[in-house]
């Protein structure tokens, strides 16, 4: 009797030790509160702005998302022995103030979905869809924590939400249709995340800590060449490839990062004689965080930044440059450049404060007018730069570790784009505000 009780503990306990090794967590963001907008834009009348005037528009709304996208997400942990463990986490984004709380949209309903292997004092690799290296660098480097109001040069936003029934309007309106006029959009300053991504990372050694990853979508089948125009191919190769690599530094109170990134996205196309492709213009992949690839582009990316945290406040600076090219003709581009400083601190133990403020520069080129597919909706597009800047002010009061009332104030403004050519620059000032509760769990 006595070994048979002592025998059923040794199993209970050894039950115990397994379960303990494994473990599974539902974690989430509900986020949701009051957005407005006040938006003025002179010289644009949709497509062609060529005559002079100022458009006013206000827009409010109570909606979700402003300081941090609502989400709800599993993650794993499994001790393999050795130091070695096994984990995943799945991820999909929740719109709480819609009929539908889960996104039904295909590019953001999946936040984040892998499954990896981590070996302690070695590293890390898994596979799935992921955050690129230039992503997690912003995410610990960013004075307002990657947040979704405007005013933040390098994590880019048009509004805290999109415009119900906008029809876009060049460079001013929430839709994705005419993000590349602008400076200021929704995440143009560099790619969020990518599906069919091997990522690894390495533990810290000497302060020095190590990230890369590699996405791969290859479809090589046989293609018959276009011999009408300036030829292409018919049908057959489709190539999404992707690279990064990022490299932090930590000593003391001193952060510092490094980070590259490139995507190359080619598809069959067909050119007329003058150059202008009649199938599968160039497009920018990874625009307002989705993880959809580009077509028949090159886009390099870069970052860097620094932070120190000073005790009573922690300052920040930041530098990102994007650059897309037609991979068939690489003197049809955008480039964008942005620079940004900021501080964020606790004014007292339950109230926290960040300021944030930067300039850049959107360059369009163009090899023949006409030719930037890149700059959708105009036929006649020619080479020009414009600046922008924004600035951001944001505070939380903290009601618990998981419970926060914010309030967000950000502004920004793009100036001297040229759409079409001989058309009036067109110019807008923008500014949003938001109020709301965010909870974690």
């Amino acid at each position: 009797m006595k070994k048979s009780l002592f025998a059923l503990a040794a199993v209970g306990a050894i039950a115990g030790t397994a379960q303990a090794q494994s473990s599974v967590t539902v974690y989430g963001i509900m986020d949701l509160g009051y957005v407005g907008n006040n938006t003025q834009t002179a010289n644009n009348t949709g497509t062609t702005p060529t005559l002079n005037g100022v458009v006013k528009t206000t827009y409010n709304q109570f909606t979700d998302s402003a300081q941090s996208t609502s989400r709800l997400g599993f993650k794993g942990n499994e001790d393999l022995g050795g130091g070695l463990s096994a984990f995943f986490t799945v991820e999909t984004a929740l719109t709480p103030d819609a009929q539908q709380a889960f996104s039904s949209s295909s590019g953001t309903a999946n936040r984040q979905s892998f499954v990896g292997l981590k070996k302690a004092g070695v590293g890390q690799f898994a596979f799935g869809t992921q955050y690129t290296t230039i992503h997690d660098a912003v995410a610990v480097t960013d004075p307002g924590m990657q947040n979704n109001m405007m005013g933040n040069v390098i994590y880019d936003k048009l509004t805290g939400y999109s415009l119900a029934g906008a029809t876009g309007g060049a460079g001013v309106a929430g839709t994705a249709g005419t993000w590349n006029t602008s400076g200021q959009q929704n995440n143009t300053s560099y790619s969020v995340r990518a599906n069919d991504m091997l990522k690894v990372s390495t533990d810290t050694f000497a302060g020095f800590q190590g990230n890369a990853f590699y996405a791969m979508n290859n479809n090589n089948t046989n293609s018959t060449a276009v011999s009408s125009g300036q030829g292409g191919y018919s049908g057959g190769t489709t190539n999404h490839i992707g690279w990064g690599l990022g490299a932090n530094y930590t000593w003391q109170k001193l952060f510092v990062t490094a980070n590259y990134q490139q995507f190359t996205d080619k598809a069959a196309y067909s050119l007329t004689s003058g150059g202008v492709y009649n199938s599968n213009a160039p497009q920018m992949g990874g625009f307002g965080g989705t993880s959809a690839p580009g077509t028949n582009d090159k886009d390099n990316q870069q970052y860097y930044a620094a932070t120190y945290d000073f005790g009573i406040l922690k300052a920040y600076v930041q530098y990102v440059n994007r650059k897309t090219m037609d991979v068939n003709n690489p003197n049809n581009y955008l480039a964008r450049t942005a620079q940004q400083i900021g501080v964020r601190s606790f004014v007292t133990p339950t109230v926290e404060a960040w300021a944030s403020a930067g300039t850049g520069k959107l360059t369009v080129a163009t090899a023949a007018s006409g030719t930037n597919s890149f700059v959708g909706g105009y036929s006649n597009i020619g080479s020009n730069a414009a600046n922008f800047g924004g600035f951001q002010l944001g505070s939380n009061y903290w009601l618990s570790k998981r419970t926060n009332l914010y309030a967000i104030f950000g502004q920004q403004h793009t100036s001297n784009q040229i759409f079409q050519t001989g058309a009036n620059p067109t110019s807008y000032n923008e500014n949003s505000y938001a109020l709301g509760v965010r909870h974690t769990f």
